[in-house]
């Protein structure tokens, strides 16, 4: 079997880490892979760093794309993936999340009649603004097989008529393969975790770990303003900001500055994100990822976001979503509460493995 893997952006490199690892680790299975950078994460702390650290193999093609308005970015992407489609004609393609890579790359293989595999597939905010929201949705139903984290993912793709098409059956692009495998992060974070030796600083310890780039807030100069300004206010905590490249050209384009109990830094590589997420006291956040590994490693979360694909972290308190409003971030942030139970949500750890055997049936 000859499986062609996009990936594009920090989380997916995280994720392909432990598939792309299996699978070498496993060639006894008689699986190939060819991973195909598209380099919508250009920036060396955004991209190479993660190969190096992570021990991911050199992606064998990288389209060189670069960021860019969603359609351009997309087009480019589909017209590089179709080409490479054509001249390496793989059994299947597969990708991760929910990013223009994921959709790029599921268009550009449906088109040609070759087999989707989506991991990460199920997952719903239910606000089609999200550029996410509209790429994961339409890769799904492209898609021919869907790996789910969880059973709520399973239940959403349900609802939307993409059900299981049975054991016995071939699956194709009308008659899928949905299977709960549990979550490729989760089995990410515990094998990285026992193998990494970053420490954090003294000061940095009991932190809040802050991220910020959703497009749903730092495209909305009132949104941002509300969130620096929260923040901003919060001066008895020590903050702790690894700053996406397109998050502070914006800071300073709109002249929004963090007051000094905010550390920027540059951003991270994957093993000093889980050391501070491992140190810190809890996490501010709007990603989609970080929500999840908060859990991980069981602290707290509260997300700035209206909505979140994570409720089953929300259900069980781990997760507050306080949107963008200035008055709710800081009071969950004065009344942080740490949840006694820590729920087995994301399987067992064992995401590669049930994706290779469901893959070689």
């Amino acid at each position: 079997m000859h499986i062609l893997t996009v990936i594009g952006a920090r989380p997916q490199f995280i994720k392909a880490a432990v598939l792309s690892r299996y699978l070498r680790d496993n060639p006894s299975l008689g699986i190939k892979e060819t991973l195909v950078h598209t380099g919508q994460h250009y920036d060396q702390n955004m991209s190479d760093v993660f190969f190096k650290e992570m021990d991911i193999p050199q992606p064998d093609v990288n389209l060189h794309l670069g960021s860019g308005t969603h359609g351009k970015m997309t087009g480019a992407m589909l017209a590089g993936i179709e080409e490479l489609l054509l001249e390496k004609n793989p059994d299947a393609l597969l990708v991760y999340g929910d990013t223009n890579s994921t959709l790029a790359g599921a268009l550009a293989a449906s088109k040609l009649l070759i087999p989707v595999i989506h991991v990460e597939a199920g997952l719903r905010s239910f606000m089609m603004a999200m550029p996410e929201e509209q790429n994961r949705r339409c890769a799904d139903h492209l898609s021919t097989y869907l790996f789910c984290p969880t059973q709520t993912a399973v239940k959403n793709l349900t609802a939307e008529g993409i059900a299981d098409c049975g054991t016995g059956t071939k699956p194709t692009a009308d008659k899928k393969r949905v299977c709960m495998t549990g979550d490729i992060m989760y089995e990410a974070s515990l094998y990285y975790r026992a193998h990494n030796n970053v420490k954090v600083q003294d000061e940095d310890k009991n932190c809040i770990l802050l991220t910020i780039h959703r497009q749903e807030n730092t495209d909305n100069v009132e949104r941002l303003t509300s969130i620096v300004n929260a923040i901003n206010e919060l001066k008895d905590e020590h903050f702790v900001f690894p700053v996406h490249p397109r998050t502070r050209k914006i800071l300073a384009q709109n002249n929004l500055a963090f007051a000094e109990h905010v550390k920027l830094i540059d951003p991270i590589g994957y093993f000093e994100m889980i050391a501070y997420e491992e140190a810190c006291k809890c996490v501010l956040t709007d990603s989609g990822g970080v929500q999840k590994e908060a859990f991980f490693f069981e602290k707290p979360c509260i997300t700035m976001r209206d909505s979140t694909e994570w409720v089953e972290l929300v259900d069980n308190g781990w997760n507050t979503l306080v949107g963008a409003d200035s008055k709710k971030i800081i009071s969950a942030v004065k009344n942080i509460n740490k949840p006694t139970k820590v729920p087995a949500l994301y399987g067992k750890g064992e995401c590669a493995k049930l994706i290779v055997e469901e893959l070689l049936k």
